[in-house]
C-alpha cells in the first residue's frame, strides 16, 4: 500500500488475485490489464480511479517481516485479541478474562479452578504426570498462579504487552493448503524488571487460503499485504494495514484472529505457544497449546485452550541407549532417516520431521529437569545401535559429519535448544548455532530507537540467519520465481520445525 490509501490497493490486489493459477505472482501483463480495466471502469463512473498497486520485490525484514515498533504495537492488545476469540466462540457467556484464567488454569493439578484440561490428568509411573507418554510438569506455583488473575485490570500483576508482529509466510506448505503463520507475541510486563517472573505468548495463526484451488497463488493478497508495508513510510499507515489484517480481514481473507486459526480446522494447523519462567525451580519451560471449540451444530458449550505436545521436541531420553520407554525402540529406528534433513550446510537449512508419538508437551530449557533435553547428554559417548545406525548414514550419504553432529543439529530445532541449549554451540561441518537473547529471540527488556521510533530488540540469530532466509523466500514468491520442492506438505522455508 502506499499512504494514499491502503484499503483501494487492496481492493485492487483482490481483483488481481482472480487471475493468478499457480506461481505466487501474477503475470506482469495481465496485472497491467487488470489495472487499465479498472482504470476504465472507475472513469465511466465518474469515480477518480484507485491509484496503482506498489510493485515490491525487495522487502525491508524490519516492516515487513519482523515488526517491534511500539507505536504500531498499541493497537495489538492482548484484551482485544481475547475478546474478539471470546466474541466469535457462540459459547454464553465466555469473557476475554475467563478465557486467559482457563488457559492458565491447565498449568494446575484438578481440579483448578475451571472445568477442562490439567497438568495431572493423565498419571504415567514412573513418570509422573504426563502428556504423550512423556512428563508435563504442573506449574501452580508459576504460571498456573494466574488462573485468578485478571490481566487486564490496572496495575495487574498478571498484565501482558505486545512486543513483536511476525510473519511467517515461509511456514505455507508448497501445495498452498494454507498461507502460512501471522504471528502475535506478548510478554508479562513483570519481565521487563524481574528475570525470574517472565512469561512469553506467541499466538500463530496458520491463515486460511482463500482460493486454495490456486495453491499458493491465492495467497497474493496476504503477500501483498505484507510486502506494501516497506515503502509505506507513514508508520501510522503501516500500523493501520496490520490492524486490519489481524482483527478486520480483507473480503476472501478472514482477519488473522479468528477461532478457527489456532489448530480446529481440518488440517489442525496453527497453535498458541508459550516461554514460561515464573518459577526458576521449574525453569523455563516452552509449551504449545491449541484453541478448540465444543459445539453441536451452532450450538457451542466451551472453548478451551488445550495443552499439546510440542512438534518436532523428542523426548530426549529417547537418545538414551538404556532407555525403557516403550517407544525408544521405534525411535532407534525412525531417527537415523533424518540425517538426510539434518546434514545440511546452512543452518536455516537444517530440518526434522518427528512424529508426534515421539514429542514431549514440555520442551525444558532450564530447571531441574533440563537434562530431558540435552540430547548429546542422553545420546552419551558409548557403542549403541543408534550411534552405529546413524553413522552408516552418515557414510552412505558420503558426509563426514558424526554422529554427535547429527544429534547436536536435532538439540537445536528443538524448543529448548534453539532458545537456549544450542547457544553458540558447534553443530559440525562448520556451522554454529546462533544466539538467542539468552533465552528469547524478541525482548521485552531491551529496546532501540530507530527513526525516532522505539522498537524492541531481536536476536543475533533472527537478524542474521533467519530472516534473511526468510527474506529470500519471501522476494521468490514476489519475483514469481520457483523454490526447490521438498514435498507437497512441507512448508516453504525447508524446515518443519515451527521456528
Amino acid at each position: 500500500m502506499n499512504s494514499r490509501s491502503s484499503a483501494q490497493i487492496c481492493a485492487l490486489a483482490g481483483a488481481a488475485s482472480v487471475f493468478l493459477a499457480t506461481a505466487c505472482s501474477a503475470p506482469i501483463e495481465q496485472a497491467d490489464a487488470r489495472n487499465d480495466s479498472l482504470a476504465s471502469a472507475s472513469a465511466s463512473a465518474s469515480v477518480p480511479a484507485p491509484p496503482p498497486p506498489v510493485r515490491v520485490t525487495t522487502i525491508d525484514v524490519r516492516r515487513s517481516l519482523a515488526v517491534t515498533e511500539q507505536s504500531i504495537l498499541s493497537r495489538f492488545s492482548l484484551q482485544r485479541v481475547l475478546t474478539q476469540l471470546a466474541a466469535q466462540s457462540n459459547v454464553p457467556g465466555l469473557t476475554a478474562t475467563a478465557l486467559f484464567q482457563q488457559w492458565w488454569d491447565t498449568q494446575n493439578p484438578a481440579p483448578g479452578i475451571y472445568p477442562g484440561p490439567h497438568c495431572d490428568d493423565t498419571v504415567t509411573s514412573p513418570l509422573g504426570s504426563t502428556i504423550n507418554g512423556y512428563p508435563y510438569l504442573c506449574r501452580n506455583g508459576a504460571e498456573g498462579a494466574q488462573a485468578t488473575c485478571d490481566p487486564f485490570a490496572a496495575n495487574s500483576p498478571c498484565a501482558y504487552i505486545p512486543i513483536g508482529l511476525f510473519n511467517r509466510y515461509d511456514q505455507a506448505p508448497e501445495n498452498g493448503a494454507h498461507c502460512g503463520e501471522y504471528r502475535i507475541v506478548y510478554a508479562k510486563a513483570s519481565g521487563i524488571a524481574s528475570t525470574s517472573d517472565r512469561n512469553l505468548l506467541i499466538f500463530e495463526a496458520a491463515l486460511p487460503n482463500p482460493h486454495p484451488t490456486t495453491g499458493l497463488a491465492g495467497c497474493r493478497l496476504i503477500v501483498d499485504t505484507w510486502a506494501n508495508l516497506t515503502p509505506e513510510n507513514d508508520i501510522q499507515a503501516r500500523a493501520a494495514a496490520l490492524e486490519a489484517f489481524y482483527f478486520v480481514g480483507q473480503g476472501a481473507v478472514a482477519p488473522v484472529i479468528s477461532i478457527g486459526n489456532f489448530g480446529d480446522n481440518a488440517l489442525g494447523a496453527g497453535q498458541i505457544r508459550s516461554n514460561q519462567f515464573s518459577n526458576t525451580t521449574t525453569g523455563w519451560s516452552l509449551r504449545e497449546f491449541k484453541l478448540l471449540r465444543t459445539c453441536s451444530g451452532s450450538s457451542c458449550s466451551s472453548m478451551r485452550f488445550v495443552p499439546v505436545t510440542d512438534k518436532n521436541n523428542s523426548f530426549g531420553p529417547l537418545f538414551d541407549a538404556n532407555s525403557t520407554l516403550a517407544t525408544a525402540p521405534a525411535f532407534v529406528s525412525f531417527f537415523p532417516s533424518q540425517v538426510a534433513n539434518l546434514k545440511g550446510t546452512s543452518i536455516p537449512g537444517l530440518d526434522i520431521a518427528t512424529p508426534d508419538s515421539f514429542n514431549t508437551a514440555q520442551s525444558q530449557a532450564s530447571g531441574v529437569t533440563a537434562d530431558e533435553m540435552r540430547y548429546p547428554l542422553q545420546f552419551g559417548v558409548a557403542a549403541s545401535p543408534l550411534r552405529t545406525a546413524l553413522q552408516t548414514q552418515l557414510t552412505n550419504l558420503g558426509s563426514a559429519l558424526t554422529p554427535d553432529d547429527i544429534v547436536a543439529r536435532a538439540q537445536a530445532l528443538s524448543c529448548a535448544g534453539c532458545h537456549r541449549l544450542s547457544n553458540n554451540v558447534a553443530l559440525g561441518g562448520g556451522l554454529i548455532w546462533p544466539a538467542s537473547l539468552g533465552f528469547t529471540h524478541v525482548t521485552e527488556r531491551a529496546t532501540e530507537v530507530v527513526g525516532g521510533e522505539t522498537r524492541f530488540v531481536l536476536s543475533d540469530a533472527l537478524l542474521n540467519q533467519f530472516l534473511p532466509a526468510r527474506k529470500a523466500i519471501f522476494e521468490d514468491c514476489l519475483g514469481n520465481r520457483p523454490r526447490p520442492p521438498r514435498g507437497p506438505f512441507h512448508p516453504l522455508s525447508g524446515s518443519s520445525t515451527h521456528g
